[in-house]
């Protein structure tokens, strides 16, 4: 919130919003602010991990695991700012009553960890 705004008064990307089409079903809306914070827990998983791998001590070699650790805080990262453009590209379509973007975010997921299990599962099998 900057210094201008008061809680009645909206910022200016939720004015430009607010601005286009009309309120859709509040259940929508809702959902859709489900699926940000279910984004955002992800993020957040994904950001703990790393720590966790930083703080893994002797589990993987130093620069593996620094660099794992990183990788996993920096998807954490592009994760949550993922997240608000879903939301926001979303909450448009839906007061637009346009078709719903598609899902960026699940494939960047699912192979990005996908990859990431592997590197560390060969990790620890060639560190026993």
């Amino acid at each position: 919130m900057s210094a201008q705004d008061t809680p009645d008064q909206p910022s200016r990307w939720t004015e430009r919003l607010l601005a286009e089409g009309s309120d859709p079903d509040p259940r929508f809306t809702l959902a859709n602010e489900r699926t940000f914070l279910a984004w955002i827990r992800t993020a957040l998983a994904l950001i703990a991990g790393g720590v966790g791998l930083a703080l893994s001590g002797h589990l993987l070699a130093t620069p593996l695991r620094q660099g794992l650790a990183a990788a996993f805080a920096a998807v954490g990262a592009l994760v949550a700012a993922m997240a608000f453009r879903r939301w926001l590209r979303t909450e448009r379509a839906l007061r637009l009553n346009k078709t719903l973007p598609p899902l960026v975010l699940a494939p960047l997921m699912s192979y990005g960890l996908a990859a990431a299990a592997v590197v560390v599962l060969v990790a620890l099998l060639a560190t026993r």
